[in-house]
């Protein structure tokens, strides 16, 4: 069995859970962090999750919603429907958001993987590892949390 492969970032925002919730669920405001994209969900589980161009109507990423706790977590699969690889359950990534009170400031946490699992997993690790992962994104949440 490989050794899992995940990608894992963290951030201190000072800004309320409700605030920063409200930046991971809201399509007006995942455009303003995640490369313009808006996210499209009902927020049930199982529900189909997009992440669409907010200029071209592109779905850059697609997979289903498999947690949702309001406020805590919320986790999804994720695939490149454009990627050179199977669009098949096997080839999905889960992305998890875990949020936490800590001294009136939201501790965010994202993690993606497992990598292991997947077609042409080493080379996706390896080329979000060299990206930084989820860095970048958790600074732009960071930066427009702290200015509402």
């Amino acid at each position: 069995m490989a050794e899992m492969m995940k990608i894992e970032n963290e951030i201190l925002i000072d800004a309320p859970i409700e605030t920063v919730w409200d930046l991971l669920t809201n399509p007006e405001k995942t455009k303003l962090y995640m490369y313009g994209c808006e996210v499209v969900c009902d927020w049930k589980l199982g529900d189909e999750m997009l992440w669409r161009g907010s200029t071209d109507d592109i779905i850059y990423v697609k997979g289903k919603l498999v947690d949702y706790e309001e406020g805590t977590q919320l986790a999804y699969t994720v695939i490149d429907p454009n990627g050179d690889y199977p669009d098949i359950p096997e080839n999905y990534l889960t992305v998890t958001y875990h949020l936490e009170e800590q001294n009136d400031k939201t501790h965010l946490s994202v993690s993606q993987g497992d990598y292991s699992q997947v077609a042409d997993g080493e080379k996706r690790y390896n080329d979000s590892a060299q990206a930084g992962g989820w860095q970048s994104v958790l600074e732009k949440i960071k930066e427009i949390a702290e200015s509402e």
